[in-house]
C-alpha cells in the first residue's frame, strides 16, 4: 500500500473467478466493481460498516483512510481492507464477496450537480434539491448517492427523497449536525456553493415490488428521506396497489416530528399510510403546532413493537424498511431477528456511521 499519482485505467480480477472488470484513475475499488455491474458486497460505502472487506493478492493500492472505523486491528493485521476505501495504483487481484443481490440495478456514475432548491422541514432539517448537468435521475426508491463538497475532505452518503425523474432532479432531507463540515456549509453557505460532485446511486434498501407482505416504514432524523422516496414508489405501483403500509417515526422531542406533515405534503389528495410518531423525551401526548397524527412515548422500535402486539399483528407478514441513527437500525434489527423470528430478507437498510 502507497500514496501516489494515479495511473490511467486499470484492470481488477477477483481471485479464483473469471470476473475481472476496470478501474478509472482515483475511483475506489468498489465503486469501479459496482459501475461495472459487478455485485461486490457492500453497504454504507463510506467505511463505516465494514461490509466490504477485501484482502489483496496482487499489485498496489492507496488505502485513503487507514483508520476507517468498518475494520478492526486484528483484521487489518490478517491484511484485510475496505474496498469503498481503497484505490488500486496498478492492475490487481483481490479476494473479495461476490454475490447477486449487490448487482446494482442502476450503474452509478459520477455527475456535476448545481442546488437548485432548499425547503426548511424542522429546526435542523431541511430538504435540498440538486440538478445534474446532464439532465438524468435515475435511481431506485430509498437509494442513496455520495455529494462532494469542495472544501469538505471526504463525501457524504445522502438517501434520495424523491423518485427517478427525467429532470434531473435528485432531493435529499438532511439534518443539520452539531460540529458537521458538510451539513453546515449546506445549511450556512448553500447559495455559493460551487462544484458539486453526486456519485450515485448506490445501496440495497430500495423497495421491492414483488412481496406477497404489507410493509412497515421505519426511521429517525434524516432517515426520514429514504422512506418518503420508499412511500412515494408504493403509491406508484400497481403491484403493491393493495399492500398495508405502516410508517413508523421516532424523535427526541415533539419539535422533531415530521413525518406525519410531510406525507400529507407529498399526498395533498389523501393518502393510505397508518404514520405513528413517538418521542424518546417529553410528555406522552404533547404535540408540536400544525401536527395531525397521535403521539407516543418511547424509543420508536419498542412503540413499532407494542403497536404490532397491541394489533395483535404478525411480525413476519411484514417487509420492513429502515433508515436512521446506528442505534436505532441495531436495536430494530436485533429486534425484529432475535425476539421476533423475522427472516433477514425481509429486513431492507443501510449502515451508515
Amino acid at each position: 500500500m502507497k500514496t501516489g499519482s494515479y495511473p490511467g485505467k486499470v484492470s481488477i480480477r477477483i481471485a479464483d473467478s473469471d470476473i475481472d472488470f476496470h478501474a478509472e484513475p482515483g475511483d475506489p475499488l468498489l465503486r469501479a466493481a459496482l459501475r461495472s455491474g459487478i455485485g461486490m458486497a457492500y453497504d454504507c460505502n463510506s467505511g463505516g460498516c465494514g461490509s466490504c472487506q477485501i484482502e489483496l493478492v496482487e499489485g498496489e493500492i492507496e488505502d485513503i483512510w487507514p483508520d476507517a472505523p468498518g475494520i478492526g486491528a486484528r483484521a487489518r493485521k490478517r491484511g484485510r481492507l475496505l474496498a469503498c476505501q481503497c484505490r488500486p495504483l496498478s492492475d490487481c487481484v483481490v479476494e473479495a464477496r461476490v454475490e447477486d443481490r449487490f448487482r446494482p440495478v442502476v450503474l452509478p456514475q459520477r455527475r456535476s450537480v448545481r442546488l437548485v432548491g432548499f425547503r426548511p422541514i424542522t429546526h435542523d432539517l431541511a430538504e435540498f434539491t440538486f440538478a445534474s448537468e446532464d439532465g438524468k435521475a435515475d435511481f431506485q426508491p430509498g437509494q442513496y448517492a455520495m455529494l462532494a463538497l469542495p472544501g469538505v475532505e471526504g463525501e457524504r452518503a445522502y438517501s434520495m427523497a424523491n423518485l427517478a425523474n427525467a429532470e434531473g432532479q435528485w432531493s435529499f432531507v438532511i439534518k443539520r449536525m452539531a460540529g458537521g463540515a458538510a451539513s453546515n456549509r449546506l445549511f450556512d453557505e448553500r447559495e455559493a456553493l460551487e462544484g458539486l460532485e453526486l456519485d450515485g446511486p448506490y445501496g440495497t434498501a430500495y423497495l421491492r415490488e414483488e412481496t406477497p407482505r404489507d410493509i412497515i416504514l421505519v426511521a429517525g432524523g434524516s432517515g426520514l428521506s429514504p422512506i418518503l422516496s420508499i412511500a412515494a414508489g408504493i403509491a406508484r405501483s400497481e403491484k403493491l396497489a393493495g399492500k398495508r403500509v405502516m410508517v413508523f417515526y421516532g424523535g427526541r422531542e415533539a419539535k422533531d416530528l415530521c413525518a406525519a406533515r410531510q406525507l400529507d405534503r407529498l399526498f395533498p389528495d389523501g393518502h393510505r399510510f397508518e404514520v405513528i410518531e413517538a418521542t424518546s423525551e417529553g410528555e406522552e401526548g404533547a404535540r408540536e403546532a400544525g401536527a395531525s397524527r397521535v403521539q407516543y412515548k418511547g424509543f420508536i422500535h419498542e412503540v413499532l413493537a407494542a403497536y404490532l402486539k397491541e394489533n395483535a399483528l404478525d411480525f413476519g407478514g411484514f417487509d420492513y424498511y429502515f433508515c436512521g441513527p446506528p442505534p436505532m437500525i441495531n436495536a430494530l434489527n436485533r429486534m425484529l431477528q432475535l425476539e421476533f423470528n423475522v427472516p433477514e430478507d425481509q429486513l431492507f437498510f443501510d449502515s451508515f456511521l
